[in-house]
């Protein structure tokens, strides 16, 4: 029956393949597709089998360690050692927790009656003044001890005071100029700003300046040194000549400078601008 089978299986599979390339793999896989599935049955049931006889030998390999008795010499004798009662600690017995009364102390009932509509009105008792509040009256307890208690006086310890860190103020440079957001005190004529004017307008030599009939401007610039002297003297008007005898009166002008004084109470250097404007009719 097997071999009809196979010989069906054969015929058809040259009817299919007929004029075709028989090389072809399919035509190869039909063919032995029997001899393939026979194959892989019984590679399946080989592992199967496997795997099932394998935790057999390993067991069969074990030996159990044997203990062994020897039966000739002097018998062995095991002491066993008693256990004294008196070294067991004593069983502690636990009592059970006893109610504790409440104290008899003297108070008078604080609690709120509840509103009723037919709410009787209570027999109206003098409160002693040494009861407490409570939910009953009992005029006749204990009087209330005082509260005596007094808390316990802080430890002061005796280490060492720790003070927050001191930082420093970063020094100013000795040639540094400061600037109007620095200062707490600005540079001043030790006579006044008017006095300053004053004799700026007596030292100024306006005869090379008459009859121009206009006016003429300009700003000095100069620096007030830490000891009231003044340098660096610089004017940016538009009149050349204008500026230059502008400095040449400034310089000749006698006194000394209050230096500005920065936000530490520092004498420092600082600048000093003073406009001027004169008129030659």
């Amino acid at each position: 029956m097997k071999h009809l089978n196979q010989n069906q299986e054969f015929r058809f599979n040259e009817v299919l393949f007929e004029h075709r390339n028989k090389e072809y793999g399919a035509y190869a896989l039909r063919n032995e597709s029997d001899r393939i599935l026979t194959k892989a049955l019984f590679i399946g049931v080989s592992l199967l089998a496997a795997i099932s006889i394998t935790p057999l030998v390993i067991s069969a390999f074990r030996t159990e360690p044997s203990v062994h008795v020897p039966t000739d010499g002097p018998p062995v004798v095991i002491k066993l050692k008693k256990i004294d009662q008196s070294e067991r600690p004593p069983v502690e017995i636990v009592k059970p927790v006893q109610p504790v009364a409440p104290p008899n102390v003297k108070q008078f009932d604080s609690s709120v009656p509840t509103p009723t509509k037919d709410a009787i009105e209570p027999i109206k008792q003098t409160k002693p003044k040494d009861a407490t509040p409570g939910l009953i009256d009992n005029f006749k307890g204990d009087p209330v001890k005082p509260d005596t208690h007094l808390p316990p006086p802080p430890v002061i310890g005796s280490g060492p005071i720790i003070s927050d860190p001191v930082v420093p103020v970063p020094k100013v440079p000795d040639n540094h100029i400061a600037g109007i957001g620095e200062l707490s005190a600005e540079a001043a004529f030790s006579g006044g700003i008017e006095s300053f004017r004053t004799k700026m307008i007596n030292k100024f030599d306006s005869s090379g300046f008459e009859g121009q009939g206009d006016t003429v401007r300009t700003v000095i610039t100069f620096i007030v040194e830490k000891d009231g002297t003044i340098s660096g003297i610089k004017a940016n008007g538009t009149d050349a000549e204008f500026n230059k005898e502008a400095m040449r009166a400034i310089k000749s002008i006698g006194g000394t400078w209050k230096p500005a004084k920065n936000k530490q109470g520092e004498t420092v250097r600082s600048y000093f601008k003073f406009p001027i404007s004169m008129n030659f009719e």
